[in-house]
């Protein structure tokens, strides 16, 4: 670009730069698409695993109720019938 116009070594240094400085640019905007990407998988995961966490507890809750009220039927009455 420069080179061509200028034909000087600074000018050919210079360009030379500029492609590496775009190259990496590059390089860096693929690797963050790439981990962005990974990053939404993740989350996507994580959503899911935090419903089935919620159910998880949920029928906890649901067995504990059950055992309470297990309890409470099995106990004997005290006091005059």
């Amino acid at each position: 670009m420069l080179d061509s116009i200028l034909n000087h070594y600074r000018a050919i240094i210079a360009n030379i730069q500029f492609v590496r400085i775009f190259t990496r640019m590059h390089q860096l905007l693929e690797s963050h698409k790439e981990i962005l990407r990974k990053l939404k998988q993740i989350e996507k995961k994580e959503l899911n695993h935090d419903w089935q966490i919620l159910l998880i507890f949920e029928y906890i809750s649901q067995v504990e109720q059950a055992r309470q009220q297990q309890e409470q039927s099995n106990l004997k009455r005290i006091g005059f019938r």
